[in-house]
């Protein structure tokens, strides 16, 4: 594991490694329990084994120095104990934000953030992880440096935990804590839904993690399907969607998935999974210049939400190579959120934290990928022109 180094060169195709070791961190405490049990050893070393994963963090079995000798090399050679093969970090933001890319076993590349907010009056300090749920993703928001990977293949629980557990350990060793976890990396969260829920049901349970559940954020980009699964849970987290426009035409533009789910649709699955949990849900809108950010646009947006257990971030884009676009700016922001204030919506303006390290998602995997040709990022870009022209043609509100 590196602090500020670089991953080793991967091929252009992920290699494979015959290691089909599961992650230990997947484990429930009485799957563990049982394992423990046939290895021959007593129960309470399944609590010992649990201690040493959750809350010292352990990312190998040496680290369990008060397990005897047989019961690490058991574990060794049947779990994988840290699912995160190597990791490299970029600081930003004067040491408050940190980015992780992640090299899993079978070389595909993921990423997660650390974002530190100091404490203030009314405010205790909060250390938040924003973590990946799929390496890649399927959905392909042209904004979206993740969108540029395509889809690889689904985390499972354990490689989800893991990244948690790095910045845990990481905080540890400065005398801190994570407050906070938001499955806002790359991949839909949605279409991974049973690693995602066992990955923060692992999260929250006292015996294990035990992070605060409404401290655990799932996001989305609009899958009602899985929305409606979620909220047959009665789960405690908060839903984020990301929304990114309120008109069709454009969110079909933004968010392809749209023509799939409709942002109406999306809304009002939404709103059944806040009056199911009482969670208030938190819609994401990332500001690009001239494109999404205008009186009527917010207008849109407005009725869409109004009356609705409903949060509304506003975030800078961050700069994406392959796009034409360009964030918002700081003036045209800042209406944006007086006139959803003065309509009754709430909402705070986000913002942009790492922009000198690539913190948007995808950024950091996309360096590794090959790059594409120039005439194909050309043709990219002016395809995106002429998607965003005839969205706007449509007619706003």
């Amino acid at each position: 594991m590196s602090d500020r180094g670089t991953l080793p060169v991967l091929a252009h195709a992920p290699y494979q490694v015959a290691d089909e070791r599961p992650g230990l961190s997947g484990l429930r405490p009485a799957e563990l329990a049982v394992w423990v049990a046939s290895s021959g050893e007593a129960a309470y070393r399944a609590r010992q084994v649990g201690d040493f994963l959750w809350r010292r963090h352990a990312a190998d079995a040496s680290e369990m120095r008060t397990v005897p000798g047989a019961l690490r090399a058991a574990l060794e050679e049947t779990f994988r104990v840290d699912t995160l093969v190597e990791t490299s970090v970029r600081p930003a933001d004067r040491g408050l934000t940190e980015k992780a890319l992640h090299q899993l076993v079978d070389g595909r590349l993921i990423e997660s953030v650390l974002m530190r907010y100091p404490g203030r009056p009314g405010r205790r300090e909060r250390a938040t992880v924003c973590i990946s749920s799929q390496a890649g993703c399927a959905v392909g928001c042209p904004f979206c440096a993740t969108g540029e990977l395509g889809f690889e293949r689904d985390l499972d629980a354990a490689e989800i935990v893991d990244q948690v557990r790095f910045w845990a350990r990481r905080l540890a060793a400065a005398g801190r804590h994570v407050t906070n976890v938001v499955f806002m990396g790359m991949g839909e969260p949605l279409l991974n839904l049973d690693a995602v829920v066992a990955a923060a049901g692992a999260l929250v349970d006292p015996s294990r993690f035990g992070l605060g559940a409404r401290h655990v954020t799932i996001s989305t980009s609009g899958v009602i399907p899985g929305i409606e699964r979620l909220t047959a849970l009665h789960p405690p987290w908060t839903l984020a969607v990301s929304l990114h426009a309120a008109r069709p035409a454009l969110r079909d533009v933004l968010v392809p998935l749209n023509r799939r789910y409709p942002v109406g649709a999306v809304v009002e699955s939404a709103s059944a999974y806040a009056a199911a949990t009482g969670r208030r849900v938190s819609y994401e809108y990332v500001m690009i210049d001239a494109l999404n950010d205008t009186s009527a646009d917010a207008a849109a947006v407005a009725g869409l939400l109004r009356g609705r257990q409903a949060h509304v971030n506003l975030i800078p884009m961050n700069p994406v190579a392959h796009t034409p676009w360009r964030p918002s700016r700081p003036q045209r922001i800042a209406a944006f959120a007086a006139e959803l204030h003065a309509a009754g919506i709430p909402v705070t303006v986000r913002r942009s934290r790492g922009d000198e390290i690539g913190a948007a998602c995808g950024q950091l995997a996309a360096e590794r990928a090959e790059a594409p040709a120039p005439a194909a990022v050309r043709l990219r870009r002016e395809r995106l022109e002429r998607a965003g022209a005839a969205a706007l043609a449509v007619g706003r509100g």
